[in-house]
């Protein structure tokens, strides 16, 4: 708190008339109520604190009391698969979500582009072939597949981002989202691509599409629209059935199910995706606690998959998180890329 204690130019000496008994009263009396209407009216709290989260993404302590227009000038020809997302003020989290949903906190995002939809099987393969580039996965010889009959993750030796369920189950189509690469993968697609994986700020205020939409999913509070599906999620009781009402049991092409009003795919369900940063409680986050970063620090992951249901993972409503170490690969993992405007 700053406190100006002037006294707007007047000395207590210039009321000290009378008698020497009453001088001392009166100096007390006079330097008490002249301190009491100083502080009262001069006083004035700090302003609200405001830091550079990351390039373009400003956090804020509480919300802003003016909210100045960014400057949103999208390009004239905007490159292949790509979606122009606006500057704006967003709120990050919810209140009614889980404690790593908490507090919701004011940011204001510049404007960026973001992939229409998930990295494919196919966009990765040109990569792959491009520069030679091996996944952990591939290094490792097995990745993380869910198996339907014992209800458990397992390693399955040769699973990759080509065979996401593992080599009995075929290769992947060139059309599905990209899974079974980790972290440490999708920066290296992202750097080749001339890209960046989004800040998950970045990636909620798309979300919330550019406009602080406080909707349950990008599209609004319901899966679906009349008799059509809008995501695709684990539909009954999670791990036990699946009764597949979306048409997909595991992952989706992408754009199967639509875009949000902002013109993304896949926001919600079809397969989470990898965002730049470490996975920190938003306390550390608005604090600014120093992350030390190390093998075991999980790397966020948004938008949920096709293995949540609303009873154990939530996790494809807009303010949903999780989280994963930067090597590990998995069947419902795949990432989208941004780029600066």
């Amino acid at each position: 708190m700053v406190c100006t204690h002037t006294v707007f130019g007047l000395s207590a000496s210039s009321y000290l008339v009378g008698p020497p008994f009453l001088v001392s009263m009166r100096t007390s009396l006079i330097i008490l109520a002249l301190s009491s209407f100083t502080l009262l009216f001069s006083c004035q709290p700090d302003p609200p604190k405001q830091f550079d989260y990351a390039p373009g993404v400003t956090v804020f302590e509480f919300e802003p009391t003016t909210k100045t227009a960014p400057v949103n000038q999208p390009p004239v020809i905007l490159p292949d698969g790509m979606v122009y997302v606006p500057g704006g003020y967003t709120q990050i989290g919810s209140e009614t979500g889980l404690d790593q949903e908490k507090p919701v906190f004011w940011t204001l995002v510049k404007p960026f582009l973001m992939d229409q939809h998930e990295v494919t099987v196919g966009q990765f393969r040109e990569f792959t072939k491009a520069t030679g580039f091996k996944t952990e996965a591939e290094k490792f010889g097995d990745a993380g597949v869910f198996d339907d009959k014992t209800k458990e993750w397992n390693l399955i030796k040769g699973t990759n981002w080509q065979y996401p369920y593992g080599p009995a189950a075929g290769p992947a189509p060139d059309t599905m989202p990209v899974t079974q690469v980790s972290w440490n993968d999708a920066q290296a697609y992202a750097k080749w691509a001339g890209k960046r994986l989004p800040h998950e700020i970045e990636w909620e205020h798309a979300a919330r599409n550019a406009t602080n939409s406080q909707t349950l999913y990008p599209f609004g509070d319901e899966l679906t629209a009349g008799e059509k599906t809008l995501a695709n999620t684990w539909n009954g009781h999670f791990p036990d059935y699946d009764a597949v009402t979306d048409g997909y049991h595991r992952a989706a092409p992408v754009g199967t199910f639509g875009t949000s009003p902002l013109g993304l795919a896949d926001l919600s369900g079809n397969v989470w995706e990898w965002c730049e940063d470490p996975k920190v409680p938003y306390l550390d986050l608005l604090n600014q606690t120093p992350v030390n970063i190390t093998e075991q620090t999980e790397r966020v992951q948004r938008g949920g998959s096709f293995l949540c249901e609303p009873g154990w993972c939530h996790g494809y409503r807009v303010s949903g998180r999780s989280g994963s170490t930067a090597e590990t690969s998995l069947m419902h993992v795949g990432f989208r890329c941004v780029k600066d405007v």
